[in-house]
């Protein structure tokens, strides 16, 4: 997204030299991940395969491919960088433009990433797509051998929700949560100040039709302990309208699993 934005012509260069305007379907900057369809014509153009990023192995072979310098070398021949999957399920809070934005679940990588990557393919051994070049962390503007990459399960879902909606629908979770002072752990006599509490529940909410209640201390939401506000903002970005979540919560000291199936948000 942050490549195409603002963008009033958009022009693909493919490998073989030719070149195709593109239309922005639609994108989300929260995801930083943009919809571009190539105006083709009838001529048939090469695509990936794309592959799987939930069970990628630390250690295994990733091939970043991407032209960082092809105006420059006026190349149209992908260059590629080798290395391995470093982590997955990385999360960064970057800040663009003064906005704060949380990449979730990345892939991690030593593959040089170079400026001009940026949406570029992410591939495993066999070829397969398996993430879209993001970002690096670097003091000097050149590879470090920290690199990330939006995982492509994420990149397919979000650009069927573009396909099918026009954009990424809004998640209703019906839930408002604030920390634990001191004096309300206190009061409630719990063991812990780890976890969040829920201020209110919206009426006929997800979190609601699911059993929620104001009072209650929620301590895991899916596989995500939660200590604190920013663990529950960091387990909740990213989800999408059908998504299943499960609140495990703590109310008059026993412990309970609540199942909420996200809707989209009508204001």
């Amino acid at each position: 997204y942050h490549v195409v934005k603002g963008a009033e012509d958009i022009r693909i260069t493919l490998a073989d030299g030719r070149e195709f305007s593109a239309r922005y379907l639609g994108g989300e900057e929260l995801y930083d991940l943009a919809i571009l369809q190539l105006v083709t014509n009838g001529e048939k153009v090469p695509a990936a395969t794309p592959g799987q990023a939930r069970g990628l192995m630390i250690g295994e072979w990733a091939i970043a491919i991407g032209n960082p310098f092809g105006y420059l070398l006026n190349d149209t021949q992908p260059s590629v960088t080798v290395g391995v999957v470093s982590a997955t399920s990385r999360d960064i809070i970057s800040e663009q433009n003064s906005a704060e934005t949380l990449y979730k679940d990345m892939i991690q990588t030593d593959a040089a990433i170079n400026p001009g990557n940026s949406g570029g393919a992410l591939v495993n051994a066999s070829g397969e797509l398996i993430g879209i070049n993001t970002f690096i962390f670097s003091k000097s503007g050149g590879s470090q051998g920290i690199g990330f990459a939006i995982p492509i399960d994420t990149a397919l879902r979000v650009m069927q929700e573009v396909l099918d909606y026009g954009k990424v629908r809004e998640v209703w979770v019906g839930v408002r949560i604030q920390e634990i002072p001191e004096a309300l752990a206190e009061s409630l006599d719990l063991d812990s100040r780890d976890g969040v509490i829920v201020a209110s529940v919206d009426e006929g909410s997800p979190a609601d039709k699911a059993g929620v209640q104001r009072g209650d201390v929620i301590r895991r939401i899916g596989a995500e302990p939660i200590r604190n506000y920013d663990d529950a903002r960091r387990a909740l970005y990213g989800v999408l309208v059908g998504d299943e979540l499960q609140f495990v919560v703590d109310r008059n000291g026993k412990s309970g699993t609540h199942h909420l199936e996200l809707v989209e948000w009508n204001q």
